[in-house]
């Protein structure tokens, strides 16, 4: 641990280890499994590597389009869109976005930053990420090959209200505090 004088010594490198504490402990654990077992300890750092390439394949392309959509889109359009008075707009363009989106669901975050920053209901946004999750196009296409038509209607049709239903009843749940502050947040940070 570093001590009260370390840190006012040199406040960069407790900044740093805090703020990258998940990724540090992740290779501690990789480096404790290759020790204890070398053949997994390697197939366990060549998948980290291997993820890691595909996220920062994935990520600066999307982050470009969030800024882009960022500058474009105004705030007002989004509120009427899918805001809190937008009703069955808001749904149907939650289900859009999330069913015409590619990439796995870390790439709906930085979309997810800029709804909440826009003020979208909360509710779009988290049926906007039920719906990525597991009814986006390209999904849908390989469970229709793969598992049939009959089952991916079924799953589309249990997931989808599920998701909206949930999405509306922790928004509900959720105090109207904890939301604004939620707002806030992505309001003063950029994804």
């Amino acid at each position: 641990m570093i001590s009260n004088e370390n840190n006012a010594m040199n406040p960069g490198i407790s900044t740093m280890l805090k703020k990258y504490r998940f990724a540090i402990g992740l290779a501690l654990v990789i480096a404790a499994i290759y020790f204890t077992n070398r053949s997994v300890g390697t197939e366990a750092f060549g998948i980290s590597v291997s993820n890691t390439k595909e996220m920062l394949s994935l990520l600066p392309p999307v982050f470009i389009l969030v800024g882009l959509l960022d500058v474009w889109v105004p705030k007002e359009t989004i509120i009427r869109d899918m805001g809190e008075d937008s009703g069955w707009k808001g749904i149907l363009m939650a289900l859009f976005l999330g069913s015409a989106a590619a990439g796995p669901l870390y790439v709906a975050f930085p979309i997810t930053a800029l709804l909440l920053r826009k003020r979208a209901r909360l509710a779009y946004i988290l049926f906007f990420l039920g719906v990525w999750s597991t009814t986006k196009l390209p999904i849908l296409l390989y469970e229709i090959s793969y598992m049939g038509l009959k089952f991916t209607a079924i799953h589309a049709a249990v997931g989808l209200p599920f998701f909206l239903l949930f999405s509306i009843i922790i928004e509900k749940v959720m105090p109207e505090d904890s939301r604004e502050s939620l707002y806030r947040k992505a309001e003063m940070e950029l994804p």
